[in-house]
């Protein structure tokens, strides 16, 4: 019992911190394209959806062999209902991840601080009524997307991610990257992903990634711009990914897992 309480209490631990190293970088390079006039990204923006994606793959080289780098909710719910991911371990892995992109956010704001607030004044924005650089921490609808526009474009989103990880870590998948190039193309799945719809909502595909630098953000000083947020938008960017995480596992245990070879693949490593 003990040993056990020990694993999880390292696999929460190892969550934690996958969740804060993408934040921290992938809210860092928001704020570098948000918050500077001329912005190096202004014009390149595969630049911010690549950084994000390395964030992705340095968090599951960083925690992989800990706690298998969940590092989305919505990845945990999935496991959980076709990969036989303990029930027991849910509620834990969400709390530690929401906890990371706590983390995250506070160490955004430390390194940008000085520079969120120059903004806000420079452009005569308030944190509470205006959300002033809020776009830096956590996730709004685009120009001309409703909220529940938003939330679809987040369902089908996440379906594609999930689809894609499920994919990508499938070991009957024949096609699928060996050994430890797994996690370099899922974090190009998350770029490619960012780099096509990442205006329509920021990339709400993470429960985690929006949720805990919303919480930051609202004892921080942005308040209702945080909770609930215009048009009481908050919840959208966890019910949404949540969804969609399991269309697109449902989508993959459904219509392709059962096509594919009866044995799993064998793979090689360095050391055989």
């Amino acid at each position: 019992m003990e040993k056990t309480g020990k694993a999880l209490l390292g696999e929460m631990i190892a969550e934690c911190l996958a969740v804060m190293i993408i934040v921290t970088i992938g809210d860092s390079v928001a704020a570098m394209f948000s918050l500077y006039d001329p912005s190096p990204y202004k014009q390149a923006y595969w630049g911010v959806a690549i950084t994000w994606g390395l964030a992705v793959t340095l968090a599951i080289y960083v925690t992989g062999s800990v706690s298998g780098t969940h590092a989305n909710p919505a990845v945990t719910l999935a496991l959980a209902c076709y990969r036989g991911f303990s029930w027991k371990k849910v509620v834990p892995y969400w709390v530690a991840q929401i906890g990371g992109g706590f983390l995250g956010a506070s160490l955004v704001y430390a390194l940008y601080g000085s520079v969120i607030q120059h903004y806000a004044l420079a452009n005569h924005l308030d944190w509470v009524n205006d959300g002033a650089a809020s776009g830096v921490f956590f996730t709004h609808p685009g120009d001309f997307v409703t909220p529940l526009h938003a939330m679809m474009n987040e369902v089908i989103l996440t379906a594609i991610l999930v689809l894609g990880i499920f994919a990508i870590t499938c070991e009957y998948n024949t096609v699928a990257p060996q050994a430890n190039s797994g996690a370099l193309i899922i974090g190009l799945l998350v770029a490619i992903l960012g780099a096509s719809s990442g205006f329509l909502e920021g990339w709400a595909l993470n429960p985690a990634r929006d949720l805990g630098p919303r919480i930051f953000c609202f004892v921080a000083g942005w308040g209702r711009a945080a909770f609930p947020s215009p048009g009481n938008y908050w919840w959208m960017p966890i019910a949404g990914p949540m969804v969609g995480g399991l269309v697109g596992a449902t989508l993959y245990q459904t219509l392709l897992r059962p096509f594919m070879p009866a044995r799993a693949r064998v793979t090689t490593t360095a050391a055989d």
